[in-house]
């Protein structure tokens, strides 16, 4: 059967996992939500719901820099312990995350970090380029979602490709590392520069 955006982000909002997982449990159940958060608590991924309200003060603060000093990135990247935090498994995940955002250029962390000034300048150029395409008026919204999408797909670090494996994204990475740590795993906060690239408050935007 077919899986409707609807379901996925349900099952996305009650089980905390990433959307391809959901989709691939949505379909193993044949759309049935209860089942498929079972088959996803078999497979260990539904556990990253349970942990993702857990404090998390610990972790590392990894610096990455790329292309002979061009570009450098500082990545808070948090857990629940030190033991943890001091783990080859956790510091690694934290380089791969840096390297995402030297890589890929998130703008946010998460959905909710996109302010909301940025979501209605990009509806407003996609509506003006459909407009200015012929498009026809009932499918505005639908291709005005699909822009903001896209945008949130490109910008956002969790909603990001992985860039060593497309099939997944950054937010799948955490679930999998909450799943095998047995912590909350979350990504606090980021900056990245690149060299002659001017700061929002040099090039005068608000």
């Amino acid at each position: 059967m077919a899986i409707t955006t609807a379901q996925i982000k349900e099952l996305r909002e009650r089980t905390g996992v990433g959307i391809l997982d959901v989709r691939k449990a949505l379909e193993e159940s044949d759309g049935d939500m209860d089942k498929a958060i079972d088959y996803l608590r078999e497979k260990g991924l539904a556990k990253a719901a349970k942990r993702a309200g857990r404090s998390a003060s610990e972790g590392v603060v990894e610096q990455y820099s790329h292309g002979d000093g061009r570009v450098g990135v500082m990545v808070e990247l948090n857990c629940e312990t030190d033991f943890v935090g001091r783990s080859e498994s956790f510091r690694k995940l934290a380089h791969e995350i840096a390297l995402q955002i030297a890589a890929a250029a998130p703008l946010y962390i998460s959905d909710n970090d996109i302010p909301q000034v940025d979501l209605d300048r990009e509806a407003a150029v996609a509506e003006a380029k459909a407009r200015g395409e012929g498009k026809p008026e009932a499918i505005l919204p639908r291709i005005i979602e699909g822009s903001l999408n896209k945008f949130r797909e490109e910008s956002v670090l969790l909603r990001q490709a992985y860039i060593r494996d497309e099939s997944k994204t950054i937010q799948d990475m955490l679930n999998e590392a909450i799943a095998a740590m047995g912590e909350n795993v979350l990504v606090r906060r980021f900056v990245r520069w690149e060299l002659g690239e001017m700061s929002k408050d040099e090039s005068g935007e608000e």
